[in-house]
């Protein structure tokens, strides 16, 4: 059982599994001190983001089967950089975002309203969003 929060407060919850995702490729987006990107959270991939990433050299799309990455495609879950996600947001093309599977330490980054903006998912307390 994890001990990990999400920006919400509450546990942090899977973000996906197929692609598998996550720094630890363990579903969630769970952080540590080797995750030196913070893959902390967790997005709906979409068109725009794929592009803008790939703009700025961050190619999400190309297959590394040498690092077990298959690409993305628009619809997949994945935990993405705060920092790639803040560009992203900053230009315009930020993806949709899973709140509960975002980690807390995202708001290190990313304040807290961009993501509420993008959010996809209603907690069962509502009231946590504001």
């Amino acid at each position: 059982m994890t001990t990990d929060r999400n920006v919400l407060g509450g546990e942090l919850e899977p973000c996906g599994t197929d692609p598998l995702t996550g720094f630890y490729r363990d579903g969630c987006c769970s952080t540590g001190p080797e995750d030196v990107g913070e893959h902390t959270v967790c997005a709906v991939i979409s068109t725009e983001f794929l592009v803008q990433q790939q703009e700025t050299g961050n190619d999400l799309v190309t297959p590394r089967p040498e690092h077990g990455f298959a690409g993305l495609q628009p619809g997949d879950r994945w935990c993405v950089c705060a920092s790639r996600w803040l560009e992203a947001y900053s230009a315009g093309a930020a993806p949709p975002v899973l709140l509960a599977a975002t980690h807390a330490k995202a708001i290190e980054v990313v304040p807290l309203s961009a993501l509420r903006e993008h959010a996809v998912d209603v907690p069962a307390d509502p009231s946590a969003l504001t």
